[in-house]
């Protein structure tokens, strides 16, 4: 019908800044109380800050171009293990209470799916 292609390195770009946002924040907010993020997810401290600064270093290489395929399966790799967390540890279904099922994990999911199987397009900021 519409003839869009010409506008996909902007789509790319405009989810990359996207994903790349919440990734920062949730990291930022990981890092700023480590031992509460610990305690909610069930993981040691040291592991808590791990996860934090991963999150953080995977959202600001989505978002200025740089290793955005490595950043896409790091965070992928996190997701994964978030809804492994969610379905057989506290057994949340899809949806989840309050919206805080793993259906969230999964959209991030595909949205680091096109980020890696395009390279998140040719407009990058570092390079």
């Amino acid at each position: 019908m519409f003839d869009l292609t010409p506008l996909t390195d902007y789509g790319l770009v405009f989810l990359r800044a996207m994903a790349g946002a919440v990734y920062i924040d949730s990291g930022y907010n990981d890092l700023k109380d480590p031992q509460a993020r610990s305690k909610s997810i069930g993981v040691p401290k040291g592991f808590a800050i791990f996860l934090g600064a991963a999150e953080i270093a995977g959202g600001a290489a989505i978002v200025v171009g740089v290793f955005q395929q490595l950043a896409a399966i790091g965070l992928i790799l996190i997701m994964l293990g978030a809804i492994q967390k969610k379905i057989f540890v506290w057994k949340t279904g899809f949806w989840g209470k309050d919206g805080l099922g793993w259906s969230y994990d999964l959209t991030f999911i595909s949205m680091l799916l096109v980020i890696l199987f395009t390279d998140g397009g040719r407009i990058v900021f570092l390079r």
